[in-house]
């Protein structure tokens, strides 16, 4: 009995996802609860399990076709159900090599043989002509229902590094699937005319694409970013104000108990927590960049859930420390670094995405002095940490030279006047140079 492979709900304002790429190859065997696929929304990377153990009968969708909830993409036969069905689909392709059938090896591997006797009847022959093309065009008839002949995983990303097309690639496999020593015979081959249509095929460029580029369409999730930037900047009233930290004091405390810290905790102290607590308190102080705008009304939130903005493998995302005002500094370094784990190998959830109340995004790990960060909607504040360099200033009519970082807060203007900018700044900047204000809550 054939099993359907849905694409389930991955988040309330989700409607479709993109396939990323397929775990298992039709055909194969799968447990129950085994992932079988990843599916890529505009916000994360979502793992589908098999709902029962079988065999991968059919795939419906191809790495980089989009699926709507709900969709069907894929089947599952239970048992042994999909065994019957792969020696079908060699049937026909059998009888190509005619002149070999009472060759002993043809009964051993049936695979190995049409993928080796059918390139030495197209390379011995003189040109490829009419004497091949039915041999050719027979096989993707047989087994595929569209016009585009069907990748196996380890061919698609062959296929994106080489830059060639599916269409340009002869396949060898069962029921004309296109196989990695496919890629690889069709990426050493030279050049031929029949492959210049290839620019006709994408949208065409403003400027032409040269040799050497590469024309990749956008995942969702950076098609998501670019959205909801540009919606920031169209909607809201952006405006951005600095200060400077003097980090002598955060540093000092680090220094004098960063091993105690990490023996009692298993985590090391950082920069993000004391960023953490000193946004709450200044959060207590100006609600108004606490809250946000919908439609003719002001939300006050009367919690603090800070989105901590880290760089993924696939682009940016901003998972939520929840109820931050409730959290230690241990609690905080753990949960920033259990997220920077995880968004390496795509495993924040949904859940862990949505809800946030104000922003913090650290630029200074990658070498950023200053910038301006842009609010994450509908929030109406993000704070902007930098890199930490010594310069020279003013301490008690002397010049000394001192760890300074820059901090930058944009807001937005509609709801946040310029006056709370500054003093929400100030209050970073006072509890930061002296951490103990915070432990005492003054």
């Amino acid at each position: 009995m054939a099993v359907e492979l849905k694409v389930p709900q991955v988040g309330e304002s989700i409607t479709e996802v993109q396939i990323a790429r397929w775990l298992m190859a039709e055909g194969e065997h799968v447990n129950a609860d085994q992932v079988v696929v990843e599916l890529e929304s505009d916000k994360a990377t979502v793992e589908l399990p098999a709902p029962t153990g079988g065999t991968l009968s059919r795939l419906l969708k191809q790495p980089g076709d989009k699926a709507a909830i709900g969709e069907v993409i894929g089947y599952i036969e239970e048992g042994n159900g999909a065994a019957a069905k792969e020696p079908a689909a060699e049937e026909k392709p059998a009888p190509a090599p005619e002149p070999e059938s009472d060759a002993p090896v043809s009964d051993e591997k049936p695979h190995a043989v049409q993928a080796k006797t059918k390139e030495p009847e197209l390379g011995d022959r003189l040109p490829p002509t009419a004497e091949a093309a039915p041999m050719v065009a027979a096989q993707p008839k047989t087994d595929s229902k569209s016009e585009e002949p069907r990748v196996m995983p380890g061919a698609q990303r062959m296929l994106e590094q080489a830059g060639l097309r599916a269409d340009e690639v002869e396949p060898t496999g069962p029921g004309g699937r296109v196989l990695k020593e496919d890629v690889q015979r069709a990426a050493a081959a030279p050049p031929s005319p029949v492959a210049e249509p290839a620019p006709a095929r994408a949208a065409a460029p403003a400027a032409p694409v040269g040799e050497g580029d590469r024309v990749v369409p956008m995942s969702p999730m950076r098609k998501r970013i670019a959205e909801r930037l540009v919606d920031a900047q169209q909607t809201a009233a952006l405006l951005t104000t600095f200060n400077e930290i003097d980090m002598s004091g955060v540093m000092a405390l680090r220094e004098e108990h960063r091993e105690a810290f990490q023996q009692r905790h298993g985590v090391k102290l950082g920069f993000m927590s004391f960023f953490v607590r000193a946004c709450v308190e200044a959060l207590k102080q100006l609600p108004q960049i606490n809250a946000e705008i919908r439609g003719t009304d002001i939300v006050y939130h009367d919690h603090y859930d800070i989105g901590i903005a880290i760089g993924s493998g696939k682009g940016l995302v901003v998972p939520v420390l929840r109820g931050a005002e409730r959290m230690s500094f241990a609690e905080i370094e753990k949960a920033v670094a259990d997220f920077g784990e995880r968004a390496k190998v795509n495993k924040i959830a949904i859940e862990e995405l949505q809800g946030g109340t104000f922003t913090i995004t650290n630029g200074g790990i990658f070498g950023s002095l200053l910038s301006t960060p842009i609010v994450n909607p509908p929030q109406s504040g993000i704070l902007g940490m930098h890199a930490i360099q010594d310069r020279p200033v003013a301490r008690d009519g002397q010049v000394v030279i001192r760890p300074m970082m820059y901090v930058a807060l944009t807001y937005d203007h509609r709801l946040v006047d310029g006056r709370e900018a500054v003093t929400f700044l100030k209050s970073i900047k006072l509890n930061v140079e002296n951490p103990s204000r915070m432990l005492l809550e003054i």
